[in-house]
């Protein structure tokens, strides 16, 4: 058997992190959680929405950036909004076209279906006009996104 998760090295917030995403999305759950002497955290194992996740507090040696980013698949603006303002409480920040970093610097993209379907229009003009409706948005607006198609 094979087993795939995914590494996100912290500099110190991995359990605090953890608890938060686990909090948040359905379907998640904590795991492991081995400490140092001290008690604190070392690695933290993780599910969000049953992918696997193992936190690693590894210092300031290495940061988040967007080459990294975990996508949030919505159904509907009250998702997206829901979603979108947890993420970026707190210290977190918008970024362009549906992406945000929340308060421990970690990448996000909160996409409504929608988005998929109006970019995916079979005219093309009007799968553009969906595409240029999106790039002029930090969060995602799904009655914008289906005006520009319309």
């Amino acid at each position: 058997m094979i087993s795939i998760s995914h590494m996100l090295w912290f500099d110190d917030k991995a359990e605090e992190a953890a608890n938060f995403y686990t909090s948040l999305v359905p379907n998640s759950k904590m795991g492991h959680i081995s400490r140092n002497g001290d008690g604190n955290a070392f690695t933290v194992e993780f599910e969000i929405a049953g992918n696997k996740y193992v936190g690693l507090n590894g210092g300031p040696v290495f940061t988040f950036n967007e080459s990294f980013s975990i996508v949030i698949t919505c159904d509907g603006q009250e998702d997206v909004d829901h979603y979108w303002n947890a993420l970026i409480a707190d210290g977190g920040s918008e970024g362009r076209c549906g992406w945000l970093k929340d308060k421990f610097g970690l990448s996000w993209q909160v996409v409504p279906v929608q988005l998929m379907q109006c970019l995916g229009n079979p005219d093309p003009e009007r799968a553009q006009r969906a595409m240029s409706a999106m790039i002029q948005m930090n969060k995602l607006i799904v009655a914008e996104l289906e005006a520009a198609v319309a």
